[in-house]
């Protein structure tokens, strides 16, 4: 048998008991893509915006977090079924509805947006080396050992989905383990937490930082990802009833652990009437609490920041590789050889832009400008297609949307919009000013602000996490 077929019957074969019995298989035996998912969703950037978001507004934005993860319920549902019960992949039907304009379209935007965005995540898997490690070279030489590792994981598993479920789960757990420990060390406001549920707009009193926190978990790449991840799982129509459990346990999960990152951030350092609290890299984060709390809290948090990392790291590589690949016509199927090409060029453009940035100083701010500029466009397209395929009755049969799914899947594609004009109109023109003519910089320092003039290229920490946001 070739490695090719013996690759093939893997996701077959772990539905073969269910098909002997002629009965689906039980809902918690279905769980794995939403939380291969959750892990994608919790990354560098998203605890960079939660921990800012929480050490400023307190727990007023609470609530903001349950609208974000309830519109990434409804589009991780639209994936799963999707991937569970039309007979092609995403890209076949999309060039059989469409042509292959749109799926060429919807897979190299992804990718670029990936691609783009995966220098951050080598940056963040630094960041949690340098915490501890005073040597660059060490650093970037540890970096470059776990893209190997990755690349590596793409072409060595026979069943590459399995390992992948396995090696998240265990992700997902030592983050939940280390910002648990944290948040209940620093015995947070349960009243604040409650109170945080009633929609405010926070201390600025504006919209704009709730589209941005809206969009640290609402990930619409991500949810469509779901259609590939539930097909290598081996998911059929007939799982779907139970099956859909994984994207809820999915999404409670990234709930959570927002939930935890923002209130830790509030129990630490909120003060209300209070100067603003600039945190520059999730590092400072934990150095931050590590000052207040002792070096036990800086230990943990960077477990989780390197569990969020290297997590996000490998996932947002594979969605851009997988959905790349599908768009092109070169497959589908982790077998096949053009996810797996295309996610390797994804892991190595990151890994060179990040080891550029950690031994050269490398400004990659236009490489971000470039990525947020694709997600303008990008992200609203991804949506409309998965919302339209799992509208269309010759795709999905008697699953296809009710009327309430396509309604609350519409807003929530409108919120997309919201936030694309947002990043168009707001935050990219922001970002190629600030590029464009440096300006002095405020730091924070003993909760005093201080002036300190610095070209935007030597605030490099600064400079990659509060792009992404």
């Amino acid at each position: 048998m070739t490695e090719e077929s013996s690759n093939e019957t893997a996701a077959t074969a772990r539905t073969e008991n269910r098909s002997a019995n002629n009965s689906p298989t039980a809902w918690y035996k279905r769980v794995g893509p939403g939380l291969i998912t959750a892990c994608v969703v919790i990354g560098p950037g998203s605890i960079m915006t939660s921990s800012k978001i929480g050490a400023n507004d307190g727990y007023a934005m609470l609530w903001v977090v349950v609208v974000s993860v309830a519109f990434m319920m409804v589009y991780m549902t639209l994936g799963a079924k999707l991937g569970a019960v039309a007979a092609e992949a995403p890209g076949d039907l999309i060039r059989k509805k469409a042509g292959s304009w749109l799926a060429i379209m919807v897979g190299i935007g992804v990718f670029f947006i990936s691609a783009a965005f995966q220098s951050g995540n080598n940056i963040g898997v630094a960041a949690a080396f340098e915490a501890f490690v005073d040597n660059k070279i060490v650093v970037t030489v540890m970096v470059v050992m776990f893209n190997a590792l990755a690349i590596s994981f793409l072409y060595l598993f026979k069943d590459m989905y399995r390992t992948l479920e396995k090696l998240m789960m265990t992700f997902v757990g030592l983050m939940l383990a280390s910002f648990a420990v944290n948040l209940i060390s620093l015995k947070p406001s349960v009243g604040g937490m409650l109170k945080g549920f009633t929609p405010s707009l926070g201390t600025s009193g504006e919209m704009l930082p709730v589209l941005g926190l809206v969009g640290t978990t609402f990930v619409i790449t991500a949810a469509f990802y779901q259609a590939y991840l539930v097909r290598q799982k081996g998911w059929k129509k007939e799982d779907l009833k139970s099956g859909l459990v994984d994207a809820r346990v999915g999404s409670v999960i990234m709930f959570l652990i927002t939930l935890m990152l923002m209130s830790t951030a509030a129990a630490a350092f909120y003060s209300p009437g209070g100067p603003t609290v600039t945190l520059k890299n999730p590092v400072a984060v934990a150095t931050a609490l590590e000052e207040t709390f002792g070096a036990s809290a800086k230990i943990i948090f960077c477990l989780g920041l390197f569990s969020a990392a290297y997590s996000s790291f490998l996932v947002n590589s594979m969605i851009g590789g997988f959905m790349a690949a599908d768009g092109l016509g070169l497959g589908s199927r982790p077998t096949d050889t053009g996810p797996r090409l295309m996610t390797t060029a994804a892991l190595l453009t990151g890994m060179f832009v990040g080891v550029a940035v950690l031994i050269f100083d490398f400004d990659r701010t236009p490489t971000i400008i470039f990525a947020q500029a694709m997600t303008v466009v990008a992200a609203p397209l991804v949506a409309g297609v998965l919302l339209w395929l799992t509208s269309s009755p010759d795709v999905m049969g008697e699953n296809v949307n009710g009327p309430g799914t396509i309604a609350f899947a519409g807003l929530g594609l409108v919120m997309l919009v919201a936030m694309a004009a947002k990043t168009a109109f707001v935050d990219l023109p922001k970002k190629v000013d600030d590029y464009l003519h440096p300006a002095p910089v405020t730091a924070l320092s003993e909760g005093i602000k201080t002036p300190v003039t610095a070209n935007v290229s030597i605030a490099r920490a600064s400079r990659i996490f509060e792009a992404q946001n």
